[in-house]
């Protein structure tokens, strides 16, 4: 189990650091609902990681090792694919992103937070976690990892639990802040808020990039024992 964790880590740090989520509930946090709405968004953020994790699991089953404990080539495959997107996502990102003074663009939908009742908010954290384009990817390649660390059933289960709560860290952590520290913490959410929204497409870009070589290296890898 414990060479799992080693390899779900960097993926489930990168969905953790995932700007536009983090920006979602900094901006909740700032609207008359903040206390049930920025619960209710991380909530449902769990559910949707936990959620993709237990489908992927169930799935592949013992399917993802072989019967001597090597990876499975169609399991190597699919790394292979889910590195190959996260590089072009991150490429895309990379090039596309803000240059200078210029401002990072957030969505549409962000404009209308302040009317957010706690169902669309959690709407919102089940879409961001297991709908987004690369946290889905993501999160499909952190169980397909530990499917492959041919471990029991209930290290899977706890491998998986440790992936979802890091890859929690990053929207909890706006919500830790505000019920610890209340109208204190709205200096420090603000800066959060507005460094993410600035660099949101460069962090995006360099995740996806590192995270997809890694894949694709683990692939090569599974492809050669």
């Amino acid at each position: 189990m414990g060479d799992a964790i080693g390899q779900i880590l960097p993926i489930a740090i990168g969905i953790a650091l995932s700007p536009i989520p983090i920006v979602a509930v900094v901006l909740m946090l700032a609207t008359p609902r903040a206390r049930v709405n920025g619960p209710a968004f991380v909530a449902a953020w769990i559910v949707g990681l936990a959620a993709v994790g237990i489908i992927v699991l169930a799935l592949v089953g013992d399917d993802a090792t072989t019967d001597s404990g090597t990876p499975a080539r169609w399991a190597s495959g699919l790394k292979l694919v889910l590195g190959l997107l996260l590089l072009a996502f991150g490429v895309r990102a990379w090039l596309e992103r803000p240059r200078g003074a210029e401002a990072g663009e957030l969505p549409g939908w962000m404009r209308a937070l302040d009317t957010f009742t706690p169902p669309k908010a959690a709407g919102a954290g089940l879409l961001l976690s297991a709908a987004n384009p690369k946290n889905l990817v993501l999160a499909v390649a952190g169980a397909a990892t530990i499917a492959q660390a041919d471990i029991s059933v209930g290290q899977e289960a706890g491998a998986l639990a440790i992936f979802v709560a890091i890859g929690t860290l990053g929207v909890a952590a706006p919500l830790v802040l505000y019920f610890a520290l209340g109208d204190r913490s709205r200096a420090i959410l603000d800066e959060l808020k507005d460094w993410m929204a600035r660099n949101n497409a460069t962090i995006m870009a360099v995740l996806a990039l590192i995270i997809g070589l890694k894949l694709i290296g683990d692939a090569i890898s599974g492809f050669s024992s």
